[in-house]
């Protein structure tokens, strides 16, 4: 549906974007994900239109957008502070575009209703000030005000960002149910790790403008394709070549390069059905979270190893005991 070829992006003399090539299927969650400055915000807004590429193509269903008006692209946005006329109610600030529009009025009251109610405003809600509703509520509101025009595509960016850990995680699932509900292509800007493996059916990572891997969230958690990807992904366990040298993991791994595992891939009991490599450890840490606990661990020959265990009342790990530390070497990565 979206083909990025070949574009690149600058600012004078700073190269924004380099070479992306990159290709997100029709009704598909993707999610341009990195660190502030990486590129991916520059990218979203060149597809919607606010920057116009220094080279390459931007391609919607074969058709090249490039250079084509904002207006007739036919992608919804919804900006990071939501972008919502304070001074204007709820109804008002939905119905904005159809107005700009030209819709006949019957037709923009049934339009604005019908979205309110896709996406749970109440009726009350419609002539509030947006200044009197919640976070969420806002957010909903910019979705809305996006939707009724009826995009092909709905560009966000980092709309959760300026709202409470409990609000954003409440959030975003409301906002991957509205998806699947409209089932509209979804172009999704994120620098927060959690939020691109929950919500997204593919993710594009990005690093200073250029793409290191695109893939599922499981792809690139579990199969991380660059060293950048494997330590921004999660948390996340660094080996270095000396201690893997004097490790039970030295005749499966390569010794000449530095190793790293999943948390939660390293062990305190017996991996079923898997070829586990044993390593002796002594617990140096603990902290408890309810439902899991995160142990720090001092291996034998050196380093230390963080682990997740989930809680079951019988384990009684505290820090000094001695524990067996159980690793698949198809678990471990290096590049």
């Amino acid at each position: 549906m979206i083909t990025f070829e070949d574009v690149q992006i600058k600012f004078g003399s700073f190269h924004a974007v380099k070479d992306l090539n990159l290709h997100i299927k029709e009704g598909e969650f993707f999610t341009f994900l990195g660190p502030s400055g990486c590129g991916k915000t520059t990218i979203l807004r060149s597809l919607v239109g606010f920057i116009a590429p220094a080279d390459g193509r931007i391609l919607l269903n074969g058709k090249d957008i490039t250079h084509v008006q904002i207006e007739k692209r036919g992608i919804g946005m919804v900006f990071q502070s939501y972008a919502l006329f304070p001074t204007m109610n709820v109804y008002d600030n939905i119905a904005f575009g159809l107005r700009v529009k030209k819709a006949a009025k019957a037709d923009i009251d049934r339009e604005v209703r019908d979205i309110a109610q896709k996406v749970d405003l109440r009726e009350e809600q419609l002539f509030k000030k947006v200044s009197e509703l919640s976070g969420g509520q806002q957010q909903r509101v910019a979705i809305a005000r996006a939707l009724v025009l009826k995009p092909s595509i709905l560009a966000l960016d980092e709309p959760l960002s300026n709202l409470d850990a409990k609000l954003r995680v409440q959030l975003r699932n409301e906002l991957k149910n509205l998806q699947k509900k409209f089932g509209i292509t979804t172009i999704y800007v994120t620098h927060d790790q959690e939020e691109a493996l929950t919500l997204s059916d593919r993710i594009a990572v990005f690093n200073h403008g250029v793409v290191e891997q695109v893939g599922t969230p499981q792809e690139v958690y579990n199969q991380s394709a660059t060293e950048f990807v494997c330590n921004f992904i999660g948390d996340i366990n660094r080996i270095e070549p000396q201690t893997l040298k004097n490790s039970p993991l030295k005749d499966a791994v390569d010794t000449g390069k530095a190793a790293y595992i999943r948390n939660e891939k390293v062990s305190l009991l017996p991996l079923p059905g898997k070829e586990a490599v044993q390593w002796k450890g002594k617990i140096a840490d603990q902290e408890f979270y309810g439902l899991y606990s995160k142990y720090v661990l001092e291996m034998e020959g050196g380093g230390q190893l963080k682990t997740i265990e989930k809680e079951t009342g019988l384990s009684g790990h505290k820090a000094g005991d001695a524990v067996e530390v159980f690793i698949h070497p198809g678990d471990i990565l290096q590049y």
